[in-house]
């Protein structure tokens, strides 16, 4: 039975460029996991957008004078952009400020204001005298009073993970003026998560397969007690609350976004013109979703979207993993878009080619552990592994073969153990990297997929084809022999990087002789070895990559940080 996998991302808040910390935290993993879902025949899924609500844009408005409106479109289409740049596959990547959303919302908010998980009340919101305005949230910076950073916010404390009122600040500040808020009351919408201490907790322990990380943070954050949560503030821009007697209130960001994964199927269905088909991924019990997140949003997916999805019922399945990841570093420091401390994708795609960044990215993927990212490792490992290693044993198999058999792969002859055991080993090897990718283990895979890798430059210098075809005809069919396994293994590895670097791969696809997609094939090592018989033509090979001076690491450091002051 074709499984169904809905691979749901988090959503950027469309407030400035995308920077690899965004790249690295979820967007890629979910990526490689969709596209080999879509390798293996599963009908996949994957779908997010622009958060256009939150804070940050109306800070970004704010500070530059214009409406919300108008940094939404901005960086929207920057995201689009950056996105089909990269190769991250969305089937829809859409944003929270359509009609579509909205009335999805409403219809959630409305269903758990009737089932009494939704309830009115009073409550103290900070208020800037010298703004006169309440302030959202993230408007009001302070000390954390678990952890002691003094940089928390008022919905979260970044250091430590956990959410916060503004009231739980030390020393509060206003972000804007810098006054210290005070505290009025206003009567707010509050989500009843307390209902669901017990059911959250009977869910969560049931989920053996999730990461550790991720487990361990959502059983803490159940053990100190659920509290009830405001779900509306004092906006004017936002989604509307669908009663009369609140125009002056909007939903609160945290709560609608999240809700984002169901309208964003819906949405697609529609353009699909199947308008009920996205029922298969949020419905049917034997689908699977996925989401894919950073560590700071661990408490929005694992305990107050499923406690949503609980209240408001209709069959709606619940996540069946949530594997997010820790935070990426920059050359030992930590992104800061204020001091341009960061590796901007934009910036990044006008210099280099995407796959070199997902490869190192792939390899450097904080899935259990913060990790770092600095120019010198992405010009070693690109010089090392991608040219040296991989493209190396593609670039050299390929060429010989393309100008001692007239643009044909060759013709086998009987096999040796060797060349039996090189196929046996990729044949493992699919299968072993299959089996790491289904548990979303990224890293594991492709450490697999580049064993084989080397395993083949191993066994290619063993047969040395270039010498036995110089030995006559029984030389001339050795040469044969081993260029054709180690075509069948290239063949492998290229459906097994697929997920990982899809451009140098659809190139070696064609360089194969091959027509259409990678994706037409399969994850099959029989199908790989067949695509690949004797006889057929290839097309002239070239390099899969481009080796870069030393000089690209102290020119790209130099650029970090510039134009700050």
């Amino acid at each position: 039975m074709t499984e169904r996998i809905l691979v749901a991302v988090a959503w950027p808040y469309a407030n400035g460029p995308l920077h690899l910390g965004h790249v690295a935290g979820c967007y890629l993993s979910a990526d490689i996991f969709a596209r080999y879902h879509r390798l293996k025949g599963s009908r996949v899924l994957m779908v997010s957008g622009s958060d256009t609500h939150g804070t940050p844009i109306t800070i970004r408005a704010d500070q530059e004078g214009i409406t919300p409106a108008e940094v939404v479109e901005r960086y929207h289409a920057l995201f689009l952009e950056s996105w089909e740049k990269l190769g991250i596959s969305f089937d829809l990547f859409t944003h929270t400020n359509t009609a579509n959303h909205e009335s999805i919302t409403h219809d959630i908010f409305s269903t758990l204001l009737e089932k009494d998980y939704i309830y009115t009340d009073n409550m103290l919101l900070a208020h800037c005298p010298q703004c006169v305005r309440f302030l959202p949230d993230r408007y009001v910076e302070g000390v954390c009073p678990h952890c002691a950073n003094a940089r928390a916010r008022g919905d979260q404390c970044d250091a430590c993970g956990r959410t916060l009122d503004p009231r739980d600040l030390l020393e509060p500040r206003c972000a804007l003026s810098g006054d210290t808020p005070e505290f009025r009351e206003s009567e707010h919408f509050f989500l009843r998560l307390s209902a669901f201490q017990e059911p959250l907790l009977e869910w969560v322990c049931q989920q053996s397969h999730w990461r550790p990380n991720v487990l361990n943070f959502t059983r803490r954050f159940l053990s100190d007690g659920l509290r009830d949560r405001a779900i509306s503030r004092d906006l004017d821009w936002g989604v509307s609350i669908p009663l009369e007697g609140y125009e002056s209130k909007k939903i609160y960001v945290w709560f609608e976004a999240v809700i984002g994964y169901l309208s964003a199927a819906v949405e697609w269905a529609q353009l699909q013109d199947a308008p009920e088909s996205w029922q298969d991924f949020w419905k049917d019990p034997e689908s699977r979703a996925y989401y894919f997140i950073g560590k700071d949003n661990i408490p929005f997916h694992s305990i107050i979207w499923p406690a949503m999805i609980m209240a408001y019922g209709n069959g709606l399945n619940l996540p069946y993993d949530v594997p997010a990841n820790e935070f990426l570093s920059l050359e030992n420091r930590k992104f800061s878009t204020s001091e341009n401390w960061a590796v901007w994708v934009p910036d990044y795609l006008e210099r280099y080619d995407p796959d070199p960044l997902r490869y190192l990215l792939s390899v450097n993927m904080p899935e259990s552990a913060d990790s770092d990212f600095s120019w010198g490792e992405f010009v070693r490992r690109n010089n090392e592994e991608l040219v040296a290693t991989y493209g190396n044993l593609v670039n050299r198999v390929l060429t010989f073969a393309y100008r001692n058999f007239e643009g044909r792969i060759p013709t086998p002859g009987e096999l040796d153990a060797d060349s039996q055991a090189m196929l046996d080993s990729a044949r493992a090897a699919m299968d072993e990297a299959g089996a790491s990718l289904d548990a979303c283990r990224f890293k594991a895979a492709i450490s697999r997929i580049f064993a084989l890798a080397q395993e083949a430059n191993r066994y290619l210098d063993a047969q040395a084809p270039w010498r036995s075809i110089r030995q006559g005809d029984e030389g001339r069919q050795r040469a044969a022999t081993s260029l054709w396994v180690t075509i069948g293994v290239i063949n492998c590895l290229k459906t097994m990087l697929h997920p990982y670097m899809p451009f140098s791969s659809q190139r070696l696809h064609e360089f194969l002789g091959q027509d259409g997609r990678v994706d037409d094939g399969g994850w099959d090592f029989d199908a790989a070895i067949n695509a690949v018989a004797g006889g057929r033509d290839m097309r002239p090979p070239s390099p899969l990559y481009a080796k870069l001076e030393p000089e690209v690491v102290e020119q790209e450091v130099a650029r970090l940080g510039a134009g700050t002051g």
